[in-house]
Formats: C-alpha cells, sequence, structure tokens
C-alpha cells in the first residue's frame, strides 16, 4: 500500500468522474457515478474473488483505511471471511430485539399474573426513565454501567422509585435470559444497596393529636369540598389512600351502611397475604357522618362507576378514579398554605395512623383496633379466629366518628 495520496483522492472527487484506484495490498478507493467514495478491501478466499466495504471517505481517511486493511488482511490469512463475517453482523444487527422490544414482550408475557395496577406501573417507568435512554438500544448491547445511570436519575426523584426501576429493569432483562433473546444479564449483579446506598431510616408516622385535629378539621374545606370529604372518611374509616380513591359505587352500600374493598384494591395480591394483610376482601361498616360524606361524594361523582372520578379529563381517558398523588399534593399544599404552624406535618396515609392510634386512645379493644385496619394478629388467631368482628368494628367505627365529629369536623 502506498500508491495514492490525498491530494488525488481530492482531484477525482472534484472531477466527478467514476473511478476505481488501487492503493496497494487491496485497497481500492471508489468513487461512483452518483459522488459516493469509498473504500473496498478485494481479496480471494477459498479461491474466489471477494471484498469487503471498509466505509465512505471522507469519514474514513486514507491513513485509516489502510489500517483497516491491514489488520481485515491479517484475519483473511488467519481464515476468516471478512466480507462473510460483516454481513452476518449487518443480519443479526437487523434482527436485534431493542430495549423497547424486550420490555413490551416482557409486560405482554406478565398480562394475567400481575396485577393491572403492576403492570400500569411497570409502564409508566419504562416510559418515564428507561425508553429516553436505551429504547431503541440493542438489548444485548447493554452494559450494566447504563442501567446505573438510569437508577440514580431515578433516585432524584425518591430511592423508593429507584428502587422500583432498579426492580423493572432486572425483570425485563432476566426475561430475555429466559427467552435467550441476550446471552448476559447486565442486571443481574446490581444491588440496590450498591447503587443507591443503604436504605434510609424509615419515617416516623404521624400521630395527630386531639388538639391538632382540632385546628386541622375546621380547616379542611379549604382543601376543597371533595379533597375535604375524602380526608374525613380516610381518617373514620382507617383505609388507605389507594383503597379509597379506587372504590367504586357498587361496592359502598349506603342503606346497609357497609363498604366492601374487593381483594384486588386491598395492598397485596390476591390470595396472598403480604404485611400481615387479609386478601381475602374486606367490609367496612360506615358510621352515620360516613354514609353522609359519601352522599356528598355521590352527587359530586356527576353518574360516575366510581366513588372519586376524574372528570376533567373523562372524555379523553374514559371513566376512571383519581390517582392517589392527587391528594397527597393536595395535603401538601393544604399543610404549607394554612397548617405550617401549630400541627405536625402529615401525609393521607398518616390519617391511618392517626385513627389506629385514637382507637387505643378510645378504649377500642386491640384485637377489634387491629381489625378495623384489616390486620391480621397471625399465629393460631389467625388460623382459628375466623370471625369477621363486623360489629364489634362498627361500635368501634361509630366511637371514631363521634370523636372526629366533635374536633369540629361535621
Amino acid at each position: 500500500m502506498g500508491a495514492l495520496t490525498d491530494i488525488q483522492i481530492k482531484q477525482w472527487i472534484k472531477s466527478a468522474a467514476e473511478v476505481a484506484k488501487a492503493d496497494g495490498g487491496g485497497l481500492t478507493f471508489t468513487l461512483s457515478k452518483a459522488g459516493r467514495a469509498a473504500w473496498v478491501l478485494r481479496y480471494r478466499f477459498g479461491g474466489k474473488r471477494r471484498e469487503k466495504t471498509l466505509g465512505q471517505y471522507p469519514d474514513i481517511s486514507l491513513a485509516e483505511a489502510r489500517k483497516l486493511a491491514l489488520e481485515d488482511r491479517a484475519r483473511v490469512q488467519q481464515g476468516v471471511d471478512v466480507a462473510a463475517e460483516k454481513q452476518k453482523a449487518r443480519r443479526e444487527a437487523s434482527t436485534a430485539w431493542t430495549v423497547r422490544q424486550l420490555a413490551e414482550d416482557y409486560l405482554q408475557k406478565s398480562i394475567g399474573r400481575l396485577e393491572e395496577s403492576t403492570l400500569k406501573g411497570h409502564r409508566q417507568r419504562l416510559r418515564d426513565y428507561v425508553y429516553p435512554v436505551l429504547g431503541n438500544i440493542p438489548a444485548d448491547e447493554v452494559r450494566p454501567i447504563d442501567l446505573i445511570k438510569i437508577i440514580e436519575r431515578a433516585s432524584k426523584k425518591s430511592l423508593h422509585v429507584a428502587k422500583l426501576v432498579l426492580g423493572i429493569q432486572k425483570a425485563i432483562f432476566a426475561h430475555g435470559m429466559g427467552r435467550h433473546i441476550i446471552d448476559a444479564d447486565p442486571a443481574f449483579q446490581l444491588r440496590s444497596n450498591a447503587v443507591l446506598g443503604p436504605r434510609p431510616v424509615a419515617r416516623t408516622r404521624v400521630m395527630l393529636s386531639e388538639a391538632e385535629l382540632k385546628i386541622i378539621m375546621p380547616l379542611l374545606p379549604k382543601m376543597g369540598i371533595q379533597n375535604a370529604l375524602m380526608a374525613k372518611i380516610l381518617l373514620c374509616t382507617a383505609v388507605r389512600i389507594g383503597e379509597l380513591v379506587g372504590a367504586k359505587w357498587e361496592n359502598v352500600d349506603l342503606e346497609q351502611r357497609v363498604w366492601f374493598i374487593p381483594p384486588t384494591d386491598i395492598k397485596g395480591k390476591k390470595g396472598r397475604a403480604r404485611n400481615g394483610e387479609d386478601v381475602r376482601g374486606f367490609s367496612i361498616p360506615l358510621s352515620e357522618p360516613v354514609v353522609g360524606w359519601f352522599h356528598d361524594l355521590k352527587d359530586l361523582a356527576f353518574g360516575s362507576a366510581y366513588v372519586l372520578p376524574i372528570r376533567s379529563r373523562k372524555k379523553a381517558i374514559g371513566d376512571t378514579h383519581m390517582e392517589p398523588v392527587t391528594l397527597n399534593a393536595a395535603f401538601n399544599n393544604f399543610w404549607k398554605t394554612h397548617l405550617s404552624e401549630g400541627t405536625q406535618r402529615f401525609t393521607p396515609h398518616d390519617l391511618r395512623s392517626t385513627a389506629r392510634s385514637h382507637l387505643s386512645r378510645l378504649g377500642v379493644d386491640l384485637l377489634i383496633a387491629e381489625r378495623c385496619l384489616n390486620h391480621s394478629l397471625g399465629g393460631l388467631v389467625d388460623i382459628y379466629d375466623q370471625h369477621d368482628y363486623l360489629q364489634e368494628r362498627r361500635v368501634a367505627l361509630n366511637i371514631l366518628a363521634d370523636f372526629v365529629v366533635n374536633c369540629n369536623g361535621a
């Protein structure tokens, strides 16, 4: 090699004439009628003439083309058909699964196995964190550091979100290994402690005192009618926010004063106990004030199947319920605007711990108070005591509602 010069190449390109000039050692500069300049390596393999396009000029300079040609000629001498190798790599690249395709295949095959709410969360985290960075990247080219960067970005939102993002990444790449789509799992060795550090000290649940409730309750209407009604129902039923926002009117019997929460709406998977929860479905007796608050919510629902529908976007998304984050945001703004002095900062879930604490303070038996929260005491009690304590819980929640009303929350 060494017959060509950069000056000659530039002159040929300027003249726009079709040429094919050898540099030596099989390296050839070609210029098509369309003006496409490229480097080609010509060689013999198995007695047949072969050629491989090394790349275009000037993207690949004369010096770089000579280096590539030398490397490929050495491999040819070692018995490698470099042109066939390139064609194979191109075919594999055209059929390679992207991260998005792998993730969508995992989600599709998880329908019926995972709860719809879980799948919805997976889709959201993939959309917000994974797809923007890796969506179009071949799944077998992803490295652990690529996943770590995504997890670290998610941690700026919260450590909880970061762990959920790590979880879906581990799930989709394990799925890829199971389907033999990828040869190595880049998420296999990732550990949340190594990426995110030790788990932070758990936040202590807030128990709002009677004095604090007497400050808070009269101000609740400043949150808006619907949010205020939700807050009072949460406090007087001790349910989780997700159980309330997902409630349907078909499960709320205002005449019999009973609200049934189906298994799919209770934290944990259907048919599987988690954190001491009873996932067989749970009936909540409704006190008189709570029945009245539900009637008020029904007037605001405008015929929706949900107790707490999203009305503003009904035409766009159909009839569905509001998201828990909506009430979380309302509580946060309410506290900062009206309660920054005189009360502890609290969340919707803190109303559940507040209700549990006041049930004990009001003299409700431990077992009944735990059943009001759909908790199980476990052990032999859980095995042999199948009584639902509905009437006992009705008495307890009536006492709790009277206490809340006396805090000026009527």
